[in-house]
C-alpha cells in the first residue's frame, strides 16, 4: 500500500519528519524516502531500500542532512520516491500512494505525445514519475492534480512539497487516508494518526476524497473542495490499520473489538481460549472473548525485533518462512486445550494451514478460526494489496475455479446462501480446521461504523462496480 508523512513547521523540521514517517513503516516496505526544503539550501533528496533493513536504520545516519522547515516523507511498496521536478510551476517533490491500472497506456500516451520517462524501478514505470508528468501538464498544482483525478484508473493521494508549504491531495474516492494534525507552529499531514500523538500533533482534520489542501506552518489552505461520495478502504480497520490510529474519526483497534464482540455474543463457545494471531487479529481476539465468556490467552506471540512484515519478499516460499518464523507458539498454553484463533482475512490460506498444524503439533486439540472479514472473492483493483495481482491467488477464486462455477461467484459472495456454505466449509477442510467462521459484512460495517455507502467493499463482493465503470468512461 503505502504512506506518506508531511511537516510544515516555523522550526527545523527534521526530527519529526523523520519519526512521523517511521510511524508509517507499516504500511510499506521496499523503499522509504525523504524530501526537506531550505530556502536557502534548496531541495534535500534521499531515498533507500527497505527489504533487508528498517527504515530508522537507513536515515538514521544522515538525517543531518536534511535541512529546512517543510518536508515530506513516504514508505512505499512501489516506486524509487520522491521524485524532485522542475517546471512551469515551480520546482516541487512529489510523493504519491497509487495503483495505477493504466500506467501501460498513460506511457505510451506520452511518448506518442514527444514526452520521455527517465525514473525505471526494477525495469517498470515509476509510478510517481507518471504523476508527475500529469501534474505538470496543468497551468496550476490544482488542474494538474485534477488531472491525475480524471486519467488515473485506480487510485492515487500524494503529497507535494514547494516552495510555498505542502500540498496534500487525496484519491478522488478517498480509498486511502489522509489526515491533518496541529501542533504550536507547526502542521503535519500523514496517512496514518499515529504519527501524531508522540510528536506532539493533535488530529485537526481528515482530508476528504478529492480534496487539496495547502499546508503552511501557521494553517491550512483548501484549494479544492472534496467530492460527495467516498469508497474508503475497509480494509484500512481489518487488516492495514496501525491499533492506534483513526480514519473518518473511526479507531481501528475499537472497530476490531467490537468486530470481535459481535461475533462472541452470537455462537456458543467451542473453545477453552481465544487468541489473537498477531498483530492484527488481536483486538479481535480480545473482543471474542468478552463476547462469548472464554478468556483470552496469548498462545501464539510475535517475535518483533528482527523479523519484519510477512509479504516483504518477493518470493512466497520465502514470505511463507518469514511468517512461519515471527510468530512463536506457546506449548505450555496450547497443550490439551482447544484454541479458538482470530485471524484479519484469509488471501492464500498457505499462512494459515502452517499455523494450524503448528498449533496442533504442540498440543492443541483442536483449532477453531474466526476471521474479521468476509471471505475475500474478488482482487482489489483500488489500493496495492497483496492479493491483488492475480484472483486465483485467492484461495476462494482457486476452489470456486476448482468446481468450474465462476458463472455463480455472487452466490459464493453472498453469506447465508448454499454456495457460500460449501465456500465456507471447503475451506475449513483445505485448512484443516475444527470450525471456521467469517464475519458478516453488515456485522464489519456496523464494527467500523461508517454508512455502508462510504466503504469499499469491493474485495469482498464486487460491490464498487459502478466506481470502476466510472472511471473507465
Amino acid at each position: 500500500m503505502g504512506g506518506l508523512c508531511g511537516i510544515i513547521s516555523e522550526q527545523p523540521c527534521a526530527v519529526d519528519l523523520f519519526y512521523g514517517t517511521d510511524y508509517n513503516s507499516h504500511l510499506g516496505t521496499r523503499r522509504a524516502g525523504l524530501a526537506t526544503y531550505e530556502k536557502d539550501c534548496g531541495f534535500f533528496r534521499g531515498i533507500h531500500n527497505l527489504e533487508n533493513a528498517y527504515f530508522r536504520s537507513r536515515f538514521e545516519d544522515e538525517l543531518g542532512k536534511f535541512v529546512g522547515k517543510s518536508g515530506i516523507g513516504v514508505i512505499s511498496d512501489t516506486d524509487a520516491q520522491p521524485m524532485l521536478v522542475n517546471s512551469h510551476l515551480g520546482r516541487f517533490a512529489l510523493a504519491t500512494v497509487a495503483k495505477v491500472n493504466n500506467a501501460e497506456a498513460l506511457a505510451k500516451k506520452f511518448l506518442e505525445d514527444g514526452m520521455y520517462l527517465t525514473e525505471f524501478s526494477s525495469g517498470k514505470i515509476n509510478i510517481t514519475e507518471l504523476i508527475s508528468l500529469l501534474i505538470v501538464r496543468g497551468k496550476t498544482f490544482v488542474e494538474g492534480i485534477e488531472n491525475v483525478f480524471r486519467e488515473v484508473k485506480g487510485s492515487c493521494s500524494m503529497l507535494i512539497l514547494t516552495e510555498d508549504g505542502i500540498i496534500a491531495a487525496r484519491d478522488s474516492w478517498g480509498r486511502t487516508p489522509l489526515v491533518i494534525g496541529k501542533k504550536e507552529g507547526a502542521m503535519a499531514v500523514s496517512s496514518e494518526s499515529t504519527a501524531f500523538a508522540n510528536l506532539g500533533y493533535k488530529t485537526e482534520a481528515y482530508i476528504g476524497p478529492g480534496e487539496i489542501v495547502r499546508l503552511r506552518a501557521d494553517g491550512i489552505e483548501r484549494m479544492r473542495k472534496p467530492n460527495p461520495r467516498k469508497q474508503v478502504c475497509s480494509f484500512l480497520w481489518v487488516y492495514y490499520g496501525f491499533p492506534t490510529s483513526c480514519y473518518e474519526g473511526k479507531n481501528v483497534e475499537e472497530s476490531r473489538f467490537r468486530c470481535g464482540k459481535a461475533m462472541g455474543e452470537t455462537e456458543k463457545a467451542c473453545a477453552d481460549c481465544a487468541c489473537g494471531i498477531p498483530d492484527s487479529g488481536i483486538g479481535m481476539a480480545v473482543g471474542y472473548a468478552a463476547g462469548s465468556g472464554i478468556p483470552y490467552m496469548r498462545t501464539v506471540a510475535k517475535y518483533t525485533p528482527t523479523w519484519a512484515r510477512s509479504f516483504m519478499p518477493s518470493n512466497q516460499d520465502t514470505r511463507d518462512l518469514v511468517a512461519k518464523m515471527k510468530l512463536i507458539p506457546n506449548r505450555d498454553m496450547l497443550e490439551g486445550r482447544k484454541v479458538l484463533m482470530c485471524d484479519d482475512s484469509i488471501v492464500r490460506g498457505t499462512q494459515l494451514r502452517n499455523n494450524a498444524k503448528s498449533l496442533r503439533d504442540l498440543g492443541a486439540t483442536e483449532v477453531h478460526m474466526r476471521i474479521s472479514c468476509p471471505p475475500l472473492v474478488f482482487a482489489c483493483p483500488f489500493v496495492n494489496f497483496s492479493a491483488s495481482k492475480n484472483e486465483l491467488e485467492l484461495i476462494t477464486r482457486r476452489i470456486i475455479s476448482d468446481w468450474n462455477d465462476e458463472e455463480h461467484i455472487d452466490e459464493y459472495a453472498t453469506a447465508g446462501t448454499e454456495r457460500y456454505e460449501k465456500l465456507v466449509e471447503e475451506i475449513r477442510r483445505r485448512l484443516n480446521l475444527d470450525s471456521l467462521r467469517f464475519t458478516p459484512k453488515d456485522v464489519l460495517v456496523k464494527s467500523i461504523g461508517l454508512p455502508e455507502e462510504d466503504l469499499c467493499l469491493h474485495c469482498f463482493n464486487g460491490s464498487s462496480a459502478f466506481t470502476l465503470e466510472e472511471e473507465n468512461d
